[in-house]
């Protein structure tokens, strides 16, 4: 077993360089077919010009293809851990319940409500120091996505997949987050338990408050975030990013979907908490910081990976190996490929 950590992930943009080299590869190719065809005749050009090979530009493209994907590997630098080790950390357990009912899906905050709520909660955690953190999703019903751990790279991942279809039932189901997060928290171990609700509050179900109350009493303080405008926004209906309506209710009116703020701050204030507008990510991870760092850090024990290694002088040195391949390679016709004749090519 095995865990891996990508160190610059910037540099997989340089593998767009490929498909823009295949392509000016491929634009070249017509226009050089175009100019010969002008000049002479296919039996006149192989008379001509017995040795050209089309085989080996192709294999010259496809190497310096693999060379560039090399170095990009190698710019990202991989790094491999391979030994588990036991470490004491101090901190607090915390859990995001992020509501994926449909009006997250409103642009009233940009680039919408769901979006919006990804980046809070990625923002959190980046500011993080040894506090474990896990993850549920919820609508009309809640799902659980990420258990309690130490891994924030997981906890990012998990928190980009989730999305408003993860969910066949609609609604917003706050109580439902809440019983569900207790279950998230171990009751050996006597940890500072905190649950941060990210959501519009439409919709929800009027037995938050009473939830939230019971979450209380058994050690648990929740705080809420509003992400979306007060006076609402409309539900845009998509398809590969094409807008193609607006959600509209039964009688064919466009809905329009508001934040729901005093839900949120009655929550909060039902588990000995606080809400927070969503709209300032600074602000709220500011807010969110100081309230965990006046809270008392418990010991716990945690299992991570150590002894991570970079693997980039593998990829580098793949890289110039097909580099000079590619140098070394000549667009003409060799004895080995005339051989093998693999386009079926008149020698």
């Amino acid at each position: 077993m095995f865990q891996y950590q990508l160190e610059e992930k910037i540099w997989f943009w340089v593998l767009v360089l490929i498909p823009i080299l295949i392509l000016l590869f491929a634009l070249l190719q017509f226009w050089k077919y175009r100019a010969q065809k002008r000049f002479a005749n296919s039996a006149m050009l192989k008379r001509l010009s017995p040795n050209q090979s089309r085989f080996k530009g192709i294999l010259k493209i496809f190497v310096l293809s693999l060379a560039i994907a090399c170095f990009a590997i190698a710019l990202v630098n991989p790094k491999i851990g391979t030994r588990l080790e036991t470490v004491k950390r101090e901190g607090v357990d915390i859990v995001f319940a992020v509501d994926v009912s449909k009006s997250m899906l409103a642009e009233d905050i940009a680039p919408n409500r769901l979006e919006k709520s990804k980046q809070l909660v990625t923002q959190i955690i980046n500011n993080l120091g040894s506090d474990r953190v896990g993850i549920i999703a919820y609508a009309g019903k809640a799902f659980p996505q990420l258990p309690i751990t130490t891994d924030y790279s997981s906890a990012k991942m998990f928190l980009q997949n989730m999305n408003t279809d993860m969910m066949s039932s609609q609604g917003t189901a706050i109580n439902e987050a809440i019983e569900l997060a207790k279950t998230y928290f171990d009751d050996d171990q006597d940890t500072n338990r905190v649950l941060i609700i990210i959501s519009d509050g439409e919709d929800h179900n009027q037995q938050a408050n009473t939830v939230a109350e019971e979450a209380s009493k058994e050690g648990i303080r929740i705080f809420t975030i509003g992400v979306g405008d007060v006076k609402g926004g409309r539900i845009p209906i998509k398809r590969n990013g094409v807008l193609l309506n607006y959600k509209k209710n039964n009688e064919g009116e466009t809905v329009i979907t508001k934040l729901d703020e005093n839900t949120l701050k009655q929550i909060a204030e039902e588990a000995n908490g606080a809400y927070l507008n969503g709209s300032n990510t600074a602000e709220v991870v500011d807010g969110i910081k100081d309230i965990l760092n006046r809270m008392d850090k418990t010991e716990f024990e945690a299992k991570e990976f150590a002894d991570f290694k970079d693997q980039f002088q593998w990829f580098l040195g793949f890289g110039i190996c097909f580099l000079f391949l590619d140098i070394f390679f000549l667009e003409r016709k060799t004895a080995w490929l005339k051989r093998l004749n693999l386009f079926n090519e008149d020698f």
